[in-house]
Order: C-alpha cells, then structure tokens, then sequence
C-alpha cells in the first residue's frame, strides 16, 4: 500500500520546474513570472526532502508574496498548483480571521483545516488501495441479503468436501460421509449462490430492494474543542459529543442492491483502515509538504495612523505571525508543527502597499511576484486556449440542447477590445470581465436555446455589437452590467 502512494506521489514530484511552468500554461494565460517563481519554490520541496536529516531541518520555506489587481490569476496559480503537486492545500481569505478577543475565527483554524485536508487525502488514498478488497467482502454482504444463511451451507459444504477418511493400514476406520439427502441441499443452495453471484457482477439486481442495518459510528471527541477553536469548532465538537453518547445504535433501511453497495463498501473501508496509522501519514504530509493559500491579505494592511479597526488588523497580522515563522498548532489529529509549510499570499495592494504590512510579517514572505494587467492580446488568448476556455464551455453547454456555436475570429477580437476597454474606464476586474461578457452575449440564446435546436449559431462581431454596443456605449450602465 505504501510503495503504491509513493508511485502516485513520484509522477507529481518528479516535475521539473519547466514542466510545472508547462502546466500551469494550459489552463493560465501569461504571468511567467509567478508561475517561475512557484515552479521553483515547489521543486525545492521536493530537492529538500532528500536531503540528510541535520541539513533538511535548517532549510526553510521561501514563502511568497503575489502582488497584482483582480483576476490577473492568483488564486488560479495557487490552485493548479495544489492540484498538480498532489500536496495537500487550503486556500483561506486573510479578512475571515480577527484578533484574539473579536469576533472571527482565530488564526490557528487555518492549520486545523489544512489537516483536515490532509486526512481526507490520506484516508482517500488508502480507501483506492483497498478498494478491491473490499468490494470482494461486501459481494459476500450482498450475496447474504439476497440469499439468507447461504454463506453457511457454503462453508460447510466446502469443510465435508475438504474432510478426508482416517484410515489405520489401509483399514478405513472413521469416514465422514454426510447423509445423500443433506449433499443435496447444501449443493442446490450453492448453485444458486453462484448464480446470484453472476446475476450480482452482470448488473442485474441493481434495482431490488433489501434491507440492510446502518451502523452508527462511534466518534470518540478530542480534547481540540478546548484548545481555543472558534465557536464551530466548540458546536462540532458538541456534536461528536451527543454522537458519542447516542453511539452504537443502529437502524434498518431499505435500499435497492446499488445503494446497498455504495454504503456496505464505505463500511467496510472504514473498518479496514486504521485511523491513527493514517493521521500519522497526514500529519507529516501536511508539515513537509502543505501549502497555504492566504488570500486579501492586503485587506488587513495598516495605512497611515493605526486606530479603530485598523488595530484588529495589526492584531491579525501578529497573530498570523508566529504560524507563518513556525509553531505547534494543536489539532483533533495530534500537533502540527507549521515550521516547514510553504505559505502563498496574495493582494491587490491597489489601496495599500507590501510595506504597510508589520515588518516581522513582511521578513516571513522574501520572495515578492508582480503579476502583470491583462491587455486586449490576453483576453484573445485566454478566450481560445486554456483548457477550460470560457468559448469551450458555452459550445459545451449549448450543445447539450443540440445547438452548435461557433465563435468567429472577430468576434473574439471584438470581445477582447471590449473587455479591455471596460476594465480600463471602469473598475478594472481583468479576466473576470469576459464572464460578465460573454454571459450577456449569450444570454437570449441560453434562454431560447430549446427553440433553435438542430441549429448552427456562428457568433460573428457584429453578433457581439448588437448585443453589446449599446451596453458599452452607456457608461454609467455598463459599471452594474459589464
């Protein structure tokens, strides 16, 4: 099980940071900086775990800080990232947190939450490698519902056919040879476990009904719930309590063979994986691997003379601190120590600055990446060639209602100028703005597309200026529309 998570971590791992770059390309258009910068900063967390144990210790993070406007891709790198290192990741939003004393989550839940994640990874993992082994015992679980008591006539059938006659020099003295009457039974209940058996793997039960007993789990609670959490952690933490005493009931339930499975088969992986074994593996994937994505950071950035809120800010950021330089965090899966998680932050920084940033916390993110506006020629490129290109993802829609769209050339060059123009009279939104866009180009098709099924729509410039001209012309409309 081991060597088969170290095969799935190894294809991410093994990324060079070119590769990474190369990646991030197919879903992020342009900002080759920021995605340098943390091609680099994941591989070297990758060069320093092979590193000898008295050196490994003494390399650290070189957290980073991505400054740039709104939706130039931030938070979109941070979350290709995640998804390409296989590393567990959380994304969290700085304004959501207040000083120790307010009211807001503190600081410390962000760990917690990050574990969390980690577990769920780690138990996911292990569930995939035990997943047919499991479906083997829960075939049997079903084959018992279906055929009640079959399993034991199975059994012994099998042990009178495995019995062998004692015999003393070739004088058989005890034979075990069961009555003809009962031979037969025990073979007629065996075939038709067989053929259920087939019946079971052709698909062809799916839809009866059977009743099955839901065990409820007994979850003993964690002493986390004193340990400073928020006031959700003190209400789940009340509910594994009323859980625990209500524990080791159970109901019955019908459900139909499909649904049967899906809930044996969870069952079943829950009893085969051991709990602490995998939050040992998570806590440790989290500390030598786990990213944090701390979003607005430059929403709790102190301007000028410090007062009112402005001191929760400063609060937030003291609080944040000593996370980011590396402490133990207390969790419901044992203590985090935070010294070696790689934290990514991110801000406009339009109404503030870096500088404004406490200076202990400004120390803890060295390396600094500006991310660049986003022109006309970008929004052309990001319209055609990512992945999940926004023209892709309409074509696919309007297709489910057998209407075919095509985007002329002009029209993603009209598209593109328009966007742009907006972004540089109005609030600039970058990439976002093509979703205002195209959703209001779109908007009476997606509504009337019922009624032009079987057609072909080829969404030319002058397409996009009816639609939009008088829109963009207007500007004090197109500040609450585009």
């Amino acid at each position: 099980m081991e060597q088969e998570n170290n095969v799935s971590e190894n294809k991410s791992n093994n990324l060079t940071p070119k590769e990474i770059v190369a990646q991030l390309d197919t879903y992020i258009i342009g900002q080759h900086k920021a995605k340098k910068a943390v091609a680099i900063a994941l591989r070297n967390r990758q060069r320093r775990l092979k590193l000898p144990q008295e050196i490994r210790d003494e390399v650290a993070p070189k957290n980073i800080l991505m400054i740039g406007p709104t939706g130039v891709g931030k938070t979109e790198i941070a979350r290709r990232l995640a998804k390409l290192c296989n590393a567990p990741f959380l994304k969290v939003e700085a304004t959501k947190y207040t000083e120790v004393g307010y009211v807001g989550r503190d600081v410390e839940s962000m760990v917690r939450d990050l574990m969390a994640v980690g577990y769920n990874m780690v138990k996911a993992e292990m569930q995939e490698t035990l997943k047919t082994q499991a479906e083997i015992r829960v075939e049997e679980e079903l084959l018992d519902l279906l055929l009640p008591g079959s399993r034991e006539d199975s059994k012994k059938q099998k042990a009178k056919e495995n019995a062998l006659p004692i015999s003393i020099f070739g004088t058989s003295t005890v034979e075990a040879t069961p009555k003809k009457e009962e031979e037969k039974t025990s073979e007629v209940d065996n075939s038709t476990r067989e053929k259920f058996r087939v019946m079971l793997r052709e698909g062809k039960l799916e839809e009866r009904e059977v009743e099955i007993t839901i065990k409820k789990q007994n979850n003993m609670p964690t002493m986390e719930i004193f340990a400073g959490g928020s006031m959700e952690d003190l209400e789940a933490g009340m509910r594994q309590i009323t859980s625990m005493f209500n524990g080791g009931r159970s109901k019955k339930k019908t459900v139909t063979i499909g649904e049967a499975r899906k809930i044996l088969t969870e069952e079943q992986l829950d009893r085969m994986i051991d709990p602490d074994k995998v939050a040992d593996e998570a806590r440790e994937r989290v500390q030598q691997s786990g990213i944090i994505f701390i979003d607005e950071i430059d929403k709790i950035a102190v301007r000028g003379e410090r007062g009112g809120q402005d001191v929760s800010r400063e609060g937030v950021q003291r609080d944040i601190l000593p996370i980011v330089e590396g402490s133990n965090v207390n969790t419901k899966f044992g203590v985090v120590d935070t010294t070696h998680i790689l934290f990514i932050a991110a801000g406009a920084f339009n109404l503030s600055s870096p500088s404004d940033l406490i200076p202990e916390l400004q120390g803890r993110f060295p390396l600094r990446v500006e991310l660049d506006s986003l022109h006309a020629e970008d929004f052309k490129r990001i319209l055609l060639e990512p992945k999940n290109a926004l023209t892709r993802q309409y074509i696919a829609l309007l297709a489910t209602e057998n209407v075919t769209v095509e985007f002329a050339e002009s029209a993603i060059d009209r598209m593109s100028f328009l966007a742009a123009d907006v972004n540089s009279r109005a609030e600039n939104i970058g990439a976002r703005r093509l979703h205002t866009i195209m959703e209001t180009l779109l908007e009476e098709l997606s509504f009337e597309a019922d009624e032009h099924s079987g057609e072909t729509i080829v969404i030319t410039d002058k397409y996009v200026d009816e639609r939009l001209k008088n829109i963009v012309e207007n500007q004090d409309l197109s500040k609450y529309i585009l």
